[in-house]
């Protein structure tokens, strides 16, 4: 769950010129891991278009930025990764080939895409609430689930939800034949083969079904077919809207449909076309048993995935409830699995073999380096799934504790019993760390340490400071924690009688609330930013996991701390500024000056005036209470200006 966050968009525009004047040794880019980056050359370009002498020394931001619009130009591709749509980029799910509307690329990359495109540039959004879709699943006391693609991730099932997967018999006999792969060594000889092989099976009658992996060679192959002259229906993310008539017909005498991931999936097409209603049977019959005598749908696909998974539910689409089927996978060098994964173990095949460029090669012992080559993806992204589980589960702990805290204020406010128990409680922790840090039985207690403890307790309570200096004169330290705790509560009694009941439960409720949330939302930053160097400590020879956890914690628990400390000392620095008739329902609150001996004030008004409740601001990099105040004094900020 994310949220706007303010910004100047135009400098996506600016760094994504400067990209575009990159060239060859200006940056390094690895498509197996998905990440680009610039080259001392680059970097010394990039300050040069920038006009600065050490980028490094700028802002993190600028090199950041300029990396992630690398990453936009280079890795991220129209129409395979993403659509223009409607002047938005609309992210292509690689799995489903279908549109998610409304998700954005993390990282400044969706920004630097728009930027790329020359379309309006959305905000950057920051992060207000976030779970792993591991975690979100293993919140569920039973998980189960069906699809006919689960053998092949089984181990994963495993391992990350401790469920076994379990091969279930078809329920009529499978009669599809599923074909050698054909490889050629050039993408240009593989799509020459592929639409002679669908002209061929057109002529015949015969149903076919082609699947590509991204909308870009989709509509590449209805270019190469519709200059064959082959008729055929074109189905991707961009006019899915007919997706259910096209499928209904894929299934007819001489349906050609080329297709994306989205009709490998769930998708039944039915020989001969969908079953008519009425006295159209007997026509519908003829052609199904037509279809069926030249050999049924034949599917082929394009390219390999990098996932088995997908292959497999592609061609599940044929042989479908024991009808006849075939398939078969075309597949070129320059292939993106075949590339970065198995393209030289292949390559060396074909050389040996000493076969043309517009000559395949269909053995078995391609076919099992293809699949091996999968094996090789498929584990090296599990691995990457793992890796992110066990950081995750780090954050889900600490999300665990946040969620607890929240719905502990949100049930004690919707009990009158527990109410005034539960808010007292977090006042009470907070004095006992004030008074175990400010106060001293002892004869150094400096000048400089009573005015410490004067201001720090004039932030919680509102006491003249000569009635706190005598406090702290005269009591010990049990005495002074007691009188306190009474203080407050007579403060708490007054406000609850003063605002109303209904009013002052509102009061609390956005306070605790908004001061969880804001701070549960800096922490979530805060980790986002340090998952993003963690991996350089292993150069340390520390392990990074481990690193990642202690520090994790530490900012955890500071967390944990800024939570009570800022919610106690806003909670008695309000005040109602205006009240209207006794029956009115809203009032404008507002926070007082911490100074204030009596915060609450009120003013009568003949007439009743609608008013609103406000929460208080709070600026978006205001310092922590233990860091240097920003006025330059010296001091901490929570000794400084915090109260104020």
């Amino acid at each position: 769950i994310s949220a706007p966050f303010d910004e100047d968009t135009s400098k996506y525009f600016t760094y994504a010129k400067i990209v575009k004047q990159l060239g060859e040794g200006d940056f390094k880019i690895d498509e197996k891991s998905r990440t680009a980056h610039l080259t001392e050359q680059g970097v010394t370009k990039v300050e040069s278009l920038l006009g600065v002498k050490n980028i490094y020394e700028k802002d993190f931001d600028t090199l950041f930025h300029v990396e992630a619009s690398l990453k936009a130009e280079a890795l991220f591709k129209n129409n395979k990764d993403y659509i223009v749509k409607d002047g938005e980029i609309v992210i292509v799910d690689e799995f489903t080939g279908r549109l998610l509307q409304g998700r954005r690329f993390s990282e400044g990359i969706h920004q630097a895409i728009e930027a790329k495109e020359g379309v309006q540039i959305q905000r950057e959004s920051k992060t207000l609430a976030t779970v792993s879709l591991q975690n979100y699943f293993r919140a569920y006391k039973k998980i189960g689930g069906m699809t006919g693609t689960a053998a092949t991730e089984a181990e994963e099932f495993h391992k990350i939800y401790k469920a076994d997967v379990i091969t279930i018999p078809t329920h009529r006999p499978m009669v599809r034949k599923d074909h050698p792969d054909m490889i050629y060594k050039t993408e240009e000889a593989k799509f020459n083969a592929l639409v002679e092989e669908i002209a061929t099976h057109y002529a015949t009658g015969r149903p076919v079904l082609v699947g590509t992996t991204s909308i870009d060679k989709n509509e590449h192959l209805s270019h190469l077919l519709l200059r064959k002259g082959v008729p055929h229906e074109l189905l991707n993310a961009k006019n899915h809207e007919r997706e259910a008539t096209i499928i209904a017909r894929a299934g007819k005498k001489h349906a050609v449909t080329v297709a994306t991931n989205m009709a490998g999936r769930g998708v039944d097409i039915i020989l001969g076309g969908v079953k008519p209603d009425g006295g159209e049977m007997a026509i519908w019959q003829k052609e199904h048993d037509e279809v069926v005598a030249v050999g049924g749908l034949y599917v082929i696909g394009t390219e390999r995935h990098e996932s088995r998974r997908i292959d497999n539910q592609l061609r599940g689409r044929a042989g479908r409830q024991g009808d006849p089927g075939e398939t078969r996978f075309f597949v070129a060098l320059g292939d993106d699995l075949m590339r970065i994964f198995g393209g030289e173990q292949i390559s060396k095949l074909m050389t040996f073999f000493n076969l043309p460029e517009d000559q395949p090669l269909s053995h078995s012992m391609v076919s099992k380096a293809i699949e091996q080559a999968q094996v090789k993806v498929e584990g090296f992204n599990f691995d990457i799934r793992k890796h992110l589980v066990d950081f995750d589960d780090v954050l889900n702990k600490q999300g665990e504790i946040i969620y607890a805290l929240r719905r502990k204020m949100l049930f004690a406010i919707d009990d009158p019993e527990t109410f005034k128990k539960t808010i007292l409680e977090m006042f009470n922790d907070e004095i006992d760390a004030l008074v175990g840090q400010y106060t001293f039985e002892s004869a150094e207690f400096t000048d400089e340490m009573i005015k410490e403890t004067v201001d720090e307790l004039k932030t919680l309570i509102s006491l003249e400071e000569s009635e706190i200096m005598q406090l702290l004169k005269s009591k010990t330290v049990i005495d002074l924690k007691n009188h306190i705790i009474q203080e407050v509560g007579r403060e708490f009694e007054k406000r609850e009688k003063n605002f109303g009941p209904e009013l002052w439960k509102e009061v609390v409720k956005s306070i605790f609330l908004s001061t969880i949330d804001k701070y549960w939302t800096d922490h979530l930053t805060a980790i986002e930013d340090l998952r993003e160097g963690i991996n350089l400590r292993g150069y340390a020879q520390l392990d990074p996991l481990v690193e990642y956890k202690n520090e994790a914690f530490s900012l955890f628990e500071t967390t944990m701390n800024e939570i009570p400390y800022e919610a106690t000392r806003k909670l008695f620095k309000i005040e109602i500024e205006n009240i209207g008739v006794p029956k009115q329902e809203h009032k404008h609150i507002q926070f007082a000056s911490a100074g204030a001996v009596n915060p609450f004030q009120a003013q009568e008004h003949k007439e009743p005036q609608k008013l609103n409740i406000g929460v208080p601001i709070v600026a978006e990099k205001k310092p922590g209470r233990n860091e240097p105040c920003w006025c330059g004094s010296g001091k901490k900020y929570k000794k400084c200006h915090f109260p104020n």
